[in-house]
């Protein structure tokens, strides 16, 4: 514990995990993924059960109306069959790929065979409450099944990115649920829309009244979320111009 890894997982709660599916929410677009896996969390009343450290993680806590607590966290629902994975600082391009690794190890070894990553797209358009989806042509045909319609192309980058393209070394299926997001603030309606997407596609049924409610709450929770994303956003545009 006097050293920091490249990237390990970290328990701090012992849980017999059953093969479970695994979603996963990073800082992006909109806050979508981020908002909507903390919803997802609450909502099953999953229970923390580790967190990610990492040499590449920056040295950043995180307040939520005064409660700290670890940026980079796992959970369980209490049968171990739904696991998600939560971040809530902007992680820099160096050292994803063993952050990425190191979440495909801890996958494989608690037996998941399916990682959903949620993720928002910036986009200035109204949000239309149409989520998308890229895969693999299996899984896209699921996801066509539910009303999620394939991406054609395009580029998920980031940190989401580095985790599908470990999927595809490996035997775990990995595929992004995406919905438009604003890329200037919070954006809870986009979060709904992935939590519907999730619901049509897994069975989860949870009902989004709430969160399209806290809208305005939840905007002025995470605005300073929101701000870092942005300017990270910027500083990568110029570092690679």
């Amino acid at each position: 514990m006097n050293s920091f890894p490249e990237a390990e997982v970290y328990e701090i709660k012992k849980i017999k995990l059953n093969s479970p599916i695994i979603f996963a929410g990073f800082v992006g677009a909109g806050l979508a993924g981020t908002i909507s896996l903390g919803y997802i969390i609450e909502k099953l009343k999953m229970k923390e059960i580790g967190y990610m450290r990492s040499k590449y993680l920056p040295p950043a806590a995180v307040f939520i109306q005064g409660r700290l607590r670890h940026p980079f966290r796992f959970y369980s629902n209490k049968s171990g069959t739904i696991c998600a994975i939560i971040c809530e600082i902007t992680l820099q391009f160096e050292g994803l790929y063993s952050i990425a690794s190191a979440i495909l190890d801890w996958s494989e070894k608690n037996g998941s065979d399916e990682i959903v990553v949620l993720d928002g797209v910036p986009s200035k358009e109204v949000h239309d409450q149409k989520a998308f989806c890229a895969a693999e042509e299996d899984l896209c045909r699921i996801m066509a099944d539910s009303g999620i319609n394939m991406i054609p192309q395009g580029f998920v980058t980031g940190i989401p990115g580095a985790i599908l393209n470990e999927c595809i070394l490996r035997k775990i299926r990995g595929v992004t649920l995406l919905v438009k997001a604003d890329p200037q603030k919070p954006d809870p309606l986009a979060a709904a829309t992935l939590v519907e997407a999730v619901n049509r596609v897994y069975q989860t049924s949870i009902d989004t009244k709430e969160l399209r409610e806290q809208e305005k709450q939840l905007c002025l929770d995470l605005k300073a979320i929101s701000d870092k994303y942005t300017e990270a956003r910027k500083a990568e545009t110029n570092l690679y111009m």
